[in-house]
């Protein structure tokens, strides 16, 4: 399969730009045209902030529309958790509780939260005040952030900036869409080291690091690792399958067979 990879590379990327709404799909398969797929994205955005109005009390619609609009920010930084500073200064996460369960209610982002203790089950140790979200759709995470689709496909520095955003998005819903998994994430005592993703498969709970270039360096995944000795490791990352003594390097573009 490994002469394949260069193309299945390139489609991943094309996937980053289309994503997977069934309306962007079919307009983008019509003529093979990304700019046509990101025009029905823009097309949804609108429609979902339409809806925000039509089914929100009047006094919650600004702090789901801050929400909303800070997710491009809040996953291009390097640690993805979920900062309210950043919507607006001296936010409380006690303000947008209810925005957050409204857009996760109505099935327009993701939320991962944090478990205290890598432990069975997973669920009993969620830790309610630090998480992250996500958007539903990679697709739609562009169109929102307004990144030009031609940076994506033949990639620049910003694109370069971008794409741990990008990669981590597509990753959870990959995820996410097989239904059998609710991802969580971990991180060490003090955030030395932090791992993307925790899943519960079977009686094993497996790491995900998730890398955007093939980068074979795993600082975290190594260290969870060496402290938790879980009988799975994974890592997805542009290189190619590689099943080391410790862990497995899944490619990017088969990450939904974790």
């Amino acid at each position: 399969m490994s002469e394949f990879s260069d193309r299945y590379k390139e489609l991943l990327k094309y996937y980053y730009c289309v994503g997977g709404m069934p309306e962007t799909v079919s307009r983008f398969l019509e003529r093979r045209n990304v700019d046509d797929a990101r025009e029905v994205q823009i097309a949804i955005l609108h429609q979902y902030e339409g809806d925000f109005g039509k089914h929100i009390k009047e006094n919650e619609l600004p702090r789901i529309r801050m929400v909303w609009n800070s997710l491009p920010m809040q996953l291009a930084k390097e640690n993805k958790k979920f900062f309210f500073g950043q919507i607006r200064h001296g936010a409380r996460q006690k303000d947008f509780e209810l925005a957050i369960q409204w857009l996760e209610d109505a099935g327009l982002i993701i939320k991962v939260n944090k478990v205290k203790k890598p432990a069975m089950p997973l669920r009993s140790y969620v830790d309610f005040s630090s998480f992250k979200i996500y958007m539903v759709d990679v697709g739609l995470l562009g169109a929102l952030s307004e990144l030009e689709t031609d940076r994506v496909i033949y990639g620049d520095s910003l694109f370069s900036e971008f794409k741990g955003a990008l990669t981590e998005q597509y990753a959870v819903q990959e995820i996410v869409a097989q239904g059998k998994y609710t991802p969580y994430y971990y991180s060490g005592e003090k955030s030395v080291y932090e791992v993307d993703f925790l899943i519960q498969k079977g009686k094993d709970i497996v790491p995900v690091e998730v890398k955007a270039e093939d980068n074979l360096r795993s600082k975290s995944l190594r260290f969870y690792y060496e402290k938790y000795k879980p009988g799975i490791a994974v890592r997805t990352s542009a290189a190619a399958f590689r099943d080391q003594e410790w862990m497995i390097n899944v490619p990017l573009w088969a990450v939904s067979g974790i």
